[in-house]
């Protein structure tokens, strides 16, 4: 074999991020973050600066997004299968989707990336060298947001909104001796899996704790530099359509 074949790939085979003029922008944090609401609000402002837009988020490839969901009415997925199904849903999402819109030169805006399955890996205790291993074929996030938010606020919002979820309460891992209680267990330690990668990965970081127009805006603040968009078109409201 020669040398150039035991070299360790970046990117897809035959893709290489500098082959790829788009901006790949993520936004990472919990569930009930409120990821999904800054994200409608982000995209259309982008679109209406000048710049095609393709969203993609976590379980939505048309290849197994049905199997996840199915596997997961029950309680018996085991923390590797549930790794691997969430890795194929990823590869195929970004070979279908991400890396021909990066091509193309569109803006992706992905609704969490690498840095979630590695969260979630490593608070069910699997090897983080083997999760890195798994996810090497990844292309790196031009930018990548956290949406931060304490624990107790994430426990409002969500019960605001929902009941709790069995997997994203970490049922599966027995970490409390109610739904509750896992909820607060599993939910901090993944804060805290976050706040590791984005120190060790240069992420920025966003309080979600205030309003959602507060949030879009430091949001769009960050995004701009990297779109070329001035400071004085960062505005909430797009601009208003030449025919009004």
């Amino acid at each position: 074999m020669s040398p150039d074949a035991m070299r360790p790939r970046r990117g897809l085979p035959r893709v290489a991020r500098e082959e790829t003029p788009g901006k790949l922008i993520v936004i990472e944090g919990t569930d009930g973050v409120g990821r999904s609401t800054q994200i409608e609000r982000l995209a259309p402002w982008i679109e209406t600066r000048g710049h095609a837009v393709v969203q993609t988020g976590w379980n939505r490839s048309l290849l197994v997004s049905k199997l996840i969901t199915s596997a997961k009415e029950g309680t018996l997925l085991n923390k590797v299968t549930y790794t691997l199904l969430y890795a194929t849903d990823f590869a195929d999402r970004l070979e279908r989707v991400v890396i021909p819109a990066l091509k193309a030169g569109m803006v992706v805006v992905a609704d969490r990336y690498v840095g979630t399955a590695l969260a979630r890996g490593a608070v069910r205790g699997v090897d983080r060298a083997w999760m890195q291993g798994i996810y090497a074929f990844a292309p790196e996030p031009d930018l990548t947001i956290q949406m931060r938010l304490g624990v107790d606020a994430l426990l409002l919002r969500t019960l605001d909104r929902t009941r709790l979820n069995y997997w994203e309460s970490g049922m599966d891992q027995h970490m409390g001796e109610d739904i509750y209680d896992s909820f607060i267990e599993y939910q901090g330690r993944m804060i805290s899996e976050y706040d590791r990668l984005a120190e060790a990965r240069g992420w920025k970081v966003v309080d979600a704790a205030r309003s959602i127009a507060a949030t879009q805006l430091e949001i769009r603040r960050i995004v701009a530099p990297l779109l070329g968009i001035p400071g004085d078109r960062i505005g909430l409201e797009p601009p208003p359509s030449p025919d009004a």
